[in-house]
């Protein structure tokens, strides 16, 4: 599931943030400058995911934007798997999914090459939306750019 999507400039600015989970703006501000601070101090050469307090961060630089997208394990998806797996004809696990205890925390099963491919997605359909989408036109025209990051989103 798909926690939150930026959209910041190689200085670092925060041209565009999109939350879809609930979080208080302190641990936004927070997580909004260490992961920008982690995503632009690596290599060209480096991998473009990264695991970050939880958070599985896929990121892609286009021009001077960076799109960053995290997501956060969903628990209701693996309840289901795990639901499922246990429903066996044997009624023994099969799946060689590990058991949740209480201290450990559920695994993101998010695909990271569908997320760049939704990253380049997105690009291409602003592309095609501004003509040649570039850093003012998120800035002066935010809502509409919002409007199409839900609509692809939700």
């Amino acid at each position: 599931m798909i926690s939150f999507i930026l959209m910041v400039n190689k200085q670092g600015q925060t041209r565009l943030s999109s939350y879809y989970e609930w979080m208080d703006m302190a641990e936004r501000v927070a997580l909004e400058s260490e992961i920008i601070r982690k995503c632009l101090s690596r290599s060209e050469l480096q991998c473009s995911f990264l695991e970050y307090r939880g958070f599985k961060v896929i990121y892609r630089r286009y021009a001077s934007l960076f799109f960053i997208v995290g997501t956060k394990a969903d628990i209701d998806v693996r309840k289901k798997l795990g639901s499922s797996s246990s429903n066996s004809s044997n009624g023994n696990s099969s799946s060689g999914m590990r058991k949740m205890g209480d201290n450990q925390s559920p695994e993101n099963y998010e695909n990271e090459l569908g997320l760049l491919e939704f990253i380049h997605t997105l690009v291409e359909t602003m592309d095609r939306w501004a003509g040649s989408i570039c850093e003012l036109d998120i800035m002066y025209q935010l809502e509409h750019v919002h409007f199409l990051l839900d609509e692809m989103v939700m």
